[in-house]
């Protein structure tokens, strides 16, 4: 027998369906809400809990600190898959066997080059030009030289518009980072693996060889499979959204990646080397901040502990700790605002006032950890975010554009002025 949820309204009933999913999550279908009701709509700023969806992709929950794609739990695909394994997971359902897998990759690297008038593009750009802004032009700018739009009834051309979007992605965000840099673009080495490469592409100068490091291509490796997805976020909701219109692949994620953006959203590692830079500036006194961050009537924030969706601990930064300690390790880096950060960590742990509160470190603090010892400059980490969550987005979008969505209509509550008649100029 179904479940129902009964809304009475004005002393009217009304009777909903209530849907339940494979991890057990249970929400009320209002679907028919305003059809039923003469014009009833439901209000939810921020829709923090209004399900936008139907989704097999991504499970989190929050309170237990689970996070698992296509059914798999982060921890187990940090230790034994690769990126590209966890992109193809997470796009077409299935973990790959050694075969697709070899073609998603010798495919990715055939479609990886970006045509040249992009560089013409590029150069409209000053060298001050934010990465993320750059990402998102350059992105939309692909539709141009890829106009005709997707079938996405037809596996064949979905793949191709996949394999284009995760071989050019990343060619676009290490140009991003040279642009700025002052470097000459670099297009890599199709020999090299699919991170390895990119970090050739950021960091190969033009005077001298791309010597590559294992222990930062496995820990920049981790990054982005738990970056790869988040669920419905405001990036992903955006990428949805915008995809509903039927608007192209690329169009929805230039589009993402603007709402990644945001410093409220992806800009949360950033903040945490800012933070620690703050705080060297003021003579470095960790337990000074530490107090300041317990005491409520200051306006210092500790940034990179806690998360707003993980109430107990992120497990993406158990996972991340340990590629932070290896690289910190193998660099051998003497730097004051990394030493700060690892005094926080350590009395964070420590402190009871955090741990009882689970403010625990998260995978934001690490993020940032890590990206500054690699050498990649704060104003590229939601960039490398960006580059993370690019299958998520495909696959979010391509599941969208399969399930045949409606096009994204929210509603509103109008609170302006009723109707008044309109005055003359000479009388207002």
């Amino acid at each position: 027998m179904s479940k129902t949820a009964t809304l009475v309204i004005n002393g009217e009933k009304y009777d909903f369906p209530v849907v339940e999913g494979t991890e057990n999550e249970i929400a009320i279908d209002i679907k028919t809400l305003r059809t039923s009701t003469g014009g009833v709509t439901t209000l939810d700023p921020g829709y923090k809990n209004t399900g936008s969806c139907e989704s097999a992709i991504t499970f989190l929950n929050g309170e237990k600190g689970i996070l698992r794609y296509r059914g798999y739990a982060i921890e187990e695909l940090a230790e034994k898959a690769d990126f590209l394994e966890v992109a193809y997971l997470l796009i077409f359902g299935e973990l790959p066997d050694a075969e697709e897998l070899a073609k998603f990759h010798s495919d990715i690297k055939e479609h990886s080059h970006v045509d040249e008038d992009v560089k013409k593009i590029l150069d409209g750009f000053p060298k001050s030009a934010h990465p993320m802004g750059v990402l998102s032009s350059l992105t939309s700018a692909l539709i141009a030289f890829n106009p005709s739009s997707v079938n996405v009834d037809s596996p064949e051309e979905m793949y191709l518009a996949i394999v284009r979007m995760m071989g050019k992605f990343p060619v676009l965000t290490a140009w991003a980072h040279r642009k700025r840099a002052g470097l000459p673009l670099d297009y890599g080495d199709n020999t090299l693996g699919y991170v390895d490469n990119f970090l050739k592409m950021m960091f190969k100068k033009p005077d001298g060889e791309y010597n590559s490091n294992p222990i930062l291509v496995e820990a920049l490796d981790k990054l982005l499979i738990l970056h790869a997805d988040h669920e419905q976020n405001c990036s992903t909701s955006t990428v949805r959204i915008v995809g509903s219109s039927h608007a192209g692949l690329f169009a929805s994620l230039s589009a993402g990646i603007s709402a990644l953006w945001g410093p409220l959203h992806g800009g949360a590692n950033q903040a945490v080397i800012e933070m620690l830079e703050a705080i060297k500036e003021d003579g470095g006194d960790t337990k000074k901040y530490m107090a300041k961050a317990k005491d409520k009537s200051d306006p210092f924030r500790l940034m990179g502990f806690g998360h707003r969706v993980y109430k107990n601990f992120d497990p993406r930064a158990r996972i991340i700790k340990a590629s932070a300690d290896d690289v910190l390790q193998d660099l051998g880096i003497d730097d004051p605002v990394l030493d700060i950060a690892k005094g926080l960590e350590r009395e964070a742990l420590e402190d009871s006032y955090f741990v009882n509160r689970k403010l625990y470190p998260n995978v934001d603090f690490y993020s940032g950890i890590i990206y500054r010892a690699m050498g990649i400059p704060v104003e590229m980490f939601t960039a490398m975010f960006a580059l993370g969550r690019l299958p998520g987005w495909i696959a979010q979008w391509r599941e969208m554009r399969l399930r045949k969505e409606p096009i994204g209509r929210p509603r509103q509550i109008y609170i302006g002025e009723t109707h008044r008649p309109f005055k003359d100029i000479e009388y207002r």
